[in-house]
């Protein structure tokens, strides 16, 4: 029987979301704040936080068949304990089982009660992990219970491990888990599907899906839990899929009565750009161009999703979109997550639109004073007709004469209430901008289903005639002083290198000092060559000076950090090294790579890792080399890194998921796009309650 605080004993009405966690037995202010941190305000919500694994208890280990590395059961009897006294007091207390096998069991944290109860002859039942310690194998505070005397040893079966948090450890967490469960005997959490779409799936109900995951049954398998592939995770991951399709689709119902300005345009300003262009477009960025002018045309806001590998050519068709809105008397802004980025859009666009006699600016964080108020005077009057800009732009400050196209790159790198922001800056009389949103990190089919079902997504699916295909190799850092005698041979062939700095930490100072510390010893090594520097703590204009002498050739080997991950266009630059490759992403390094390339003589990227790798290392390095399309490398990243690392959504206000993973169920996707439906036109009522459970105070991100 549960037990609850007296005077807050949960009415048998009320509704397990309704129910705050604070009225469970021991949650007091402090342990409540702890399960903020998980997420947890209301019983619905202990409910939810599912394990991540399971201690297979079902076994009991001989002491012989032990190994180091396993968590594992073991029964045994004490052979003898004591304490003893070193560097740091300790009770040790032997165990043994009648086999060839032992075990050492070692507490640092011990009573005088623990050391009179855990003396020779008494049998232990306990849980571990398997170190190696100085004189054998051992656990460190395992989990244990004395057999005998009335007592059992510890529960037999499959023991749920929780996701925690500083403060609240597994114990705590079970126990408020059996108190909720308690709960849920006497009420069952509200169904928000209906059973015209959960019987023919012959998936379990809520109630039986929570009780089974928290407290698997004797048969349970171990690995279809650890998968979460077992019915009751699907179950919970089919809901979760469903509320988040219905809040999209709801979205898209929202923006087919949302007003923009239709900006169809003459065409004049575009066919200006063609004809300076020293290229002609690809079919591929010819069709996306199509796309986005005739969406520009409606009276309805443009939300597109402009995908293109590295080198694709998005920023043309950005320009041409811009263009089209400045045909019809409005502006357009240009918004980049960096400085280094937003200024390459600036040189690129600004240099094209310049010679069609249009006004360009740019606004940072670093416009200060009066300089700051002369560019927001003079994007309010509109005579600025293309803004180019960083998060700056959000503010409320910055006001426009008629805003009527937001271009947003790299946009998984903005929380997305950022973008609804400079969105609702735009249009005027209450009408809305469009939006284009940019990103050179290929999004799998399966994943931009999933995460923009909102968006109409255009691909540029093809590269521009004369891009070379880069050859990727792994080379072990004992093997530095032979890279860096491949940079010099490349540089006396006129050539021009990237080298990259980063680091284990995740600090931008301490790889900042790495890549300054680099920079003086190729400096020193590469004697005769001009060695430029460029990290995210030199001030922008210092910054600009290197990157421009480096695109005009002033400088051989440009060392940097991630910084020049994006945004930057040097054609003579054959040969890129980046260190510590290991502790990047398979999209950011093939961002990196794509900095070369780009001109008409074979490209490399040599990958300066540190040994021994680990087996997933060593496949994402190996999945790199094998294949330079940008779409498959994204695939592969997802099945190794999982939605949230690819996308980027760990920031604030982005999507996120508790229990699906677009990858894994996949399968369910078609049907949960098909209840969605069904709640929405048949099922009204259940709407709210759906996507408030899965989505609870992040449902405004759909407006975005």
């Amino acid at each position: 029987m549960i037990q609850t605080v007296p005077d807050h004993k949960p009415g048998d009405t009320e509704a397990l979301d309704q129910i705050p966690v604070e009225r469970l037995h021991r949650v007091g202010p402090r342990v409540a704040e702890r399960l903020t941190r998980l997420g947890i305000h209301s019983v619905q919500d202990l409910l939810l936080h599912l394990p991540t694994r399971y201690q297979d208890r079902s076994r009991a280990v001989p002491l012989a068949e032990l190994r180091v590395g396993q968590e594992a059961l073991v029964e045994a009897e004490i052979g003898e304990a004591g304490i003893a006294l070193g560097r740091r007091r300790s009770l040790k207390v032997w165990l043994t089982d009648g086999g060839l096998g032992a075990l050492m069991l070692r507490f640092f944290h011990f009573g005088s009660q623990q050391v009179s109860a855990l003396r020779p002859g008494v049998r232990l039942s306990c849980y571990g992990e398997v170190r190696q310690g100085p004189r054998g194998l051992e656990m460190v505070h395992p989990e244990y219970r004395i057999q005998g005397a009335g007592q059992e040893g510890l529960e037999p079966g499959l023991t749920p491990v929780y996701p925690a948090t500083e403060g609240l450890n597994q114990a705590s967490l079970r126990g408020l888990t059996e108190q909720a469960l308690a709960l849920l005997e006497t009420r069952a959490p509200a169904e928000c599907l209906p059973a015209s779409v959960l019987d023919p799936l012959g998936l379990p109900t809520l109630s039986e899906a929570l009780r089974y995951l928290h407290r698997p049954p004797p048969e349970a398998t171990l690995e279809a839990l650890v998968e979460r592939r077992h019915p009751s995770f699907q179950r919970l991951a089919f809901e979760e899929l469903v509320a988040h399709q219905a809040s999209l689709r709801q979205l898209r119902e929202t923006q087919g009565t949302q007003v923009a300005p239709p900006l169809a345009g003459d065409g004049a300003l575009r066919a200006r750009l063609r004809a300076r262009l020293p290229f002609s477009l690809t079919p591929a960025q010819e069709r996306v161009v199509g796309e986005i002018a005739a969406d520009l045309a409606l009276p309805r806001p443009m939300h597109r999703l402009l995908q293109g590998d590295v080198g694709a050519g998005k920023t043309v068709v950005a320009a041409l979109a811009a263009l089209q809105a400045i045909e019809c008397g409005h502006q357009a802004v240009l918004m980049a997550p960096t400085e280094l980025l937003a200024e390459q859009h600036l040189r690129t666009l600004g240099g094209w639109l310049d010679e069609l006699g249009i006004t360009t600016l740019w606004l940072t964080g670093r416009h200060k004073g009066r300089e700051r108020a002369e560019l927001l005077a003079r994007i309010a009057s509109g005579e600025a007709r293309l803004v180019v800009g960083t998060h700056a732009l959000f503010q409320d400050e910055v006001r426009f004469a008629e805003l009527g196209l937001v271009i947003i790159d790299e946009q998984h790198r903005f929380g997305v209430h950022q973008r609804m922001r400079l969105r609702e800056k735009g249009g005027g009389e209450g009408a809305l901008a469009h939006q284009l949103i940019m990103t050179a990190t290929p999004i799998p089919r399966s994943l931009a289903m999933t995460m923009y079902a909102d968006l109409d997504l255009s691909v540029i699916d093809a590269l521009p005639p004369g891009r070379q295909a880069i050859t990727t190799v792994a080379v072990p850092d004992a093997r530095r002083d032979e890279v860096i005698e491949r940079v010099r041979e490349a540089c006396a062939q006129g050539r021009q290198a990237y080298w990259v700095c980063t680091l284990i930490e995740e600090s931008e100072v301490l790889e900042c000092q790495a890549a300054e510390e680099t920079a003086r010893q190729l400096a020193e090594r590469l004697s005769g060559l001009r060695v430029g520097l460029v990290h995210g703590r030199i001030r922008g204009a210092e910054r600009e000076a290197v990157m421009a002498a480096f695109a005009a050739g002033e400088l051989d080997l440009l060392v940097a950090t991630t910084v020049i991950e994006v945004g930057v266009d040097v054609p003579n630059a054959s040969l890129m090294i980046i260190e510590n490759p290991e502790r990047l992403g398979l999209a950011q390094l093939h961002q990196l790579r794509g900095r070369v390339g780009r001109g008409a003589v074979e490209s490399h990227c040599l990958l300066l890792y540190r040994a021994p790798l680990s087996a997933v290392a060593r496949e994402r390095l190996g999945i790199l080399r094998a294949t330079n399309s940008g779409f498959e490398i994204a695939e592969r990243d997802l099945a190794l890194r999982g939605a949230g690392e690819v996308l980027g959504t760990r920031q604030t206000g982005a999507v996120q998921f508790r229990i699906a993973d677009p990858l894994r169920d996949q399968q369910l996707l078609p049907a949960a796009q098909q209840a969605a439906d069904q709640v929405l036109s048949a099922h009204r009522g259940l709407f709210e309650p759906l996507v408030r459970r899965w989505l609870g105070d992040r449902v405004d991100y759909g407006r975005a």
